[in-house]
């Protein structure tokens, strides 16, 4: 990583927490199941453009962050993932670098984040997961971290009424899931399973409203 790269991200780093005091409520709950650091899989539910800088802020150690390829156009958010340095990958596109960097981190010890859910959800609640999570876990063998955000989807909405969103982000347990051996057939089975087991993490750290399919 270049020097100017590192220097951004801890100005980023310390910018996001000063104006989350000052322009949200936040709390984060589960501090106490924060690993030293990694190698780690950090999952997360996806409300807003904002979801990826507040795990940024909220956690004491870098994080490396896979983002879509779409966001890269929306001014602002598109900015800041250039600088920051983030993967970009193409929705519905199978791309052999994306994994590559992607574990590449985690066999360097580092903290990865994504969404499993590949998007933000419209409507607030849990969507069907891709298995691209699962497959960085099973593949890498690294723990995961299920961690559920709620209320940014609100954020531009009290902002407008010149209110401060109240924000949470609760941080689970960390958790591994069993290598994958056997057949083609038993592996693809093992990633659906996998998949199921980070969301039905994530959805009970979430209020009911927030689980979605994974209620």
């Amino acid at each position: 990583m270049g020097k100017g790269r590192l220097i951004f991200r801890r100005l980023a780093c310390v910018s996001l927490r000063m104006l989350l005091r000052l322009f949200t409520h936040l709390e984060i709950k589960g501090l106490e199941n924060l690993p030293q650091g990694g190698p780690l899989l950090v999952t997360f539910n996806h409300l807003a453009h904002l979801d990826g800088p507040l795990l940024i802020a909220a956690f004491p150690w870098p994080v490396e962050g896979i983002a879509l390829a779409d966001l890269y156009r929306v001014p602002i958010t598109g900015q800041f993932l250039r600088l920051y340095g983030t993967i970009p990958v193409h929705r519905d596109q199978f791309d052999r670098e994306v994994i590559r960097r992607a574990l590449r981190v985690l066999a360097e010890g580092k903290v990865l984040a994504l969404a499993p859910e590949a998007g933000m959800s419209l409507t607030g609640a849990l969507r069907r997961a891709r298995p691209g999570a699962a497959y960085f876990a099973l593949r890498s063998g690294a723990p995961i971290l299920p961690v559920a955000i709620s209320g940014t989807e609100k954020m531009y909405s009290e902002w407008r009424r010149l209110r401060r969103p109240r924000l949470t982000v609760t941080i689970g347990r960390v958790f591994t899931l069993p290598p994958c051996e056997g057949a083609s057939r038993t592996r693809r089975q093992r990633l659906t399973e996998a998949t199921e087991e980070i969301m039905r993490r994530i959805a009970e750290l979430l209020p009911p409203e927030y689980r979605g399919v994974y209620g």
